[in-house]
């Protein structure tokens, strides 16, 4: 199956052996003329059942029984990122949302609560926070500054939006006892950021990885928020996050 699609801003052809990733990516669907082509095969599915076994065995769990179309989604999406390298454009782990158009990422280690932190912003702003994406969103990262595009690789709560918006700030998420957020360096958040990139088996892929990791880091606002998950939570980060932004 085949079928042309615009993930941040750039056309791509992907072939697959399930249609199942052309129906989770039909919202990007496009008439362009394609600058990448992403192909699977049988072998590609079976390299990503290892990863994934091996990665839930080292958790102490026993991997559950994932479909191969399922599987193929994640061969799709990593070499989609692979592709999206060359164009400055990085897949990061968080959870990104729009507020009057501006973006803000939330990034911590699973379980901290990325996702309900999203869900307190969205109920504390109502329609003027849209999700763009709640886990796996791709940042076009340049010297001019960060964007944030949404990607139909979503999460467990299927969270996201084809839309674009310059990144404001960045906010590493701690549960706390108390809701108190913290401007930190480049320096402090680095490390965090690092770990939330994609990151390529490929020795020059990954150059450009830390090359635009440390441009992330330089040209964006870094918060560390200890928090609860009360919707106090998302009034504190908000308050500091968009401060100076006319909101």
């Amino acid at each position: 199956m085949r079928g042309i699609y615009r993930f941040a801003g750039h056309c791509v052809e992907i072939e697959s052996v399930f249609p199942r990733v052309h129906e989770m990516c039909q919202p990007y669907r496009c008439d362009g003329r394609p600058e990448y082509a992403v192909r699977t095969t049988g072998d590609d599915i079976g390299r990503e059942r290892e990863k994934s076994d091996s990665e839930i065995r080292m958790e102490g769990q026993e991997p559950p029984s994932f479909s191969d179309a399922y599987l193929e989604t994640l061969a799709v999406h990593r070499k989609l990122a692979e592709c999206l390298l060359d164009e400055n454009v990085l897949l990061f782990h968080g959870s990104a949302i729009a507020v009057d158009g501006a973006g803000y990422l939330f990034a911590a280690k699973s379980g901290v609560g990325k996702s309900t932190h999203a869900r307190l912003w969205r109920e504390l702003l109502g329609p003027r926070a849209v999700m763009i994406n709640d886990d796996k969103p791709f940042l076009e990262i340049t010297g001019q500054g960060v964007t944030v595009w949404g990607t139909p690789w979503d999460g467990k709560h299927g969270l996201s939006s084809n839309i674009s918006a310059p990144l404001r700030a960045v906010c590493l998420l701690e549960r706390g006892e108390e809701d108190r957020i913290e401007p930190i360096s480049a320096r402090e958040a680095w490390p965090a950021l690092w770990r939330q990139s994609y990151r390529s088996a490929d020795t020059e892929k990954l150059r450009r990885t830390l090359a635009m990791t440390d441009c992330l880091a330089r040209n964006t606002r870094l918060y560390r928020l200890c928090c609860t998950q009360d919707i106090h939570a998302a009034r504190v980060a908000f308050a500091a996050m968009s401060e100076g932004d006319g909101q």
